[in-house]
Parts: structure tokens; sequence; C-alpha cells
């Protein structure tokens, strides 16, 4: 070990030293009021589990000090996410603390199983694990204009001939896209062959979107 600060409590710790040390930077369980450092001199290894700081005096921003939480090559840990992101909402830099929470959970994704993993990547381009949710208007439109496209050019087929509103291709996609809400679309018109296959898909796409989209919030509104 380079440097072994393990439990240490103090006001101010400078680790701007004129070269990098060799080996690691045990800062674990410390409690820190100020800590100053340099990125140009962070040793390979910091462990930063546990560690507890009111204030990052070096003014980086929350991309560039990313990578120092991933010179803790132990197994995932979630405190110096939280932390640091705690120290960025301190500042009253909300975005930059969002963007650490994001870089938690894809952490995270990597301890996962397989599944999961498929889930949280789902998740991560969908909504940015609930830290971007604009991006599920963005997935919603690119599906609305899709099917709007195909539903136009190609018509599904009336289940009860003179029975049935006026078709839409705009509504029966949103029929399709939207899991709650409906326009009658749905269950007056259906699909057969490829273009079912492709109404499924749509459906299936929804639900996604939707799971997601709840399930994002729900971990934006805990903070996690």
């Amino acid at each position: 070990t380079a440097l072994s600060l393990r439990h240490l409590h103090a006001r101010e710790l400078d680790l701007r030293t004129a070269n990098t040390p060799p080996g690691e930077l045990d800062l674990r369980h410390t409690v820190l009021g100020v800590l100053r450092d340099d990125p140009a001199v962070w040793p390979a290894r910091v462990r930063l589990d546990g560690a507890l700081y009111e204030q990052l005096e070096t003014p980086l921003t929350a991309a560039e000090r990313i990578p120092w939480l991933g010179r803790d090559d132990d197994a995932y840990h979630p405190q110096p996410y939280e932390q640091l992101a705690t120290a960025y909402r301190g500042l009253g830099h909300e975005d930059e603390a969002r963007t650490v929470l994001l870089a938690k959970q894809r952490a995270r994704r990597h301890q996962l199983p397989r599944y999961a993993r498929v889930w949280g990547l789902v998740q991560d381009a969908t909504v940015g694990y609930g830290y971007h949710p604009a991006r599920a208007l963005g997935w919603l439109l690119g599906l609305m204009v899709v099917g709007f496209t195909v539903f136009a050019r190609w018509h599904p087929r009336e289940l009860e001939e003179g029975k049935s509103p006026e078709y839409s291709a705009v509504f029966y996609t949103l029929d399709l896209l939207l899991p709650v809400v409906s326009f009658g679309q749905d269950s007056a018109y259906t699909s057969d062959d490829a273009l079912g296959w492709f109404a499924h898909l749509l459906t299936a796409a929804g639900w996604v979107l939707a799971t997601t989209v709840a399930a994002g919030a729900a971990r934006a509104l805990n903070r996690q």
C-alpha cells in the first residue's frame, strides 16, 4: 500500500503530491471536511468505500470525477457514488449528481446476472435509469411515426363490418403503444400475418417502455 489513511478523521486532507504515488491509496471509512486532490497524480488504485467528505475542492465535472471512483477494483460499492452525488448536490450541481447516480447504476449492472443486465441495458437506453426521462418521449414519438407509417399504408382488418368506428392509423397505433389508454381502435380492428406480428411488436414495445419509465421514475424519486 502506497498510503493508507483508513479511518482517518480530519478537517482537511491535501493529496496534491508532486508525483503519482506508487501502489494504492486507501481512503476507506475516512471522515473529512475538505478533500483536495489532483487527477494528474491519482494513484492507479484508490479505495473509497465508506469515505465521507463534505466538500471536494478540486473543480471537476462528474464526467471527470467518475474515473476516480472506477480506480477501486474491488467488487461494486454503491456508497462512493452516493457520496460523490451528495457532494455535487451540496454545491447545487443537480445535473452532475444525476450523472454520478447514472454511473452508479451502470457499474452495478456489471455485477448482475445476464438476464438482469439485459433489462438494465433496456432501462439505460430508454430512460437512462430514470435520470433522463425525456428519452422516453423520443422513443414514443419514434415508435409512433413508424407505426403510423405502416398502418396508414396497410390497414388492419375490421372485426365486425359496419359496426366499427372510423379507422384512424394514428389512434390505432396509440392503442397498441399505450397499455392503459384506449381509443377503441384495437378492439374494432385486428392485424393479420406479418402486419399482426408488427402490431404485437408495437404492443410489446409499449409495455417495455411503460415499465422502464415506471421503474426509472421510482428509482429517481428514491434517489438510489
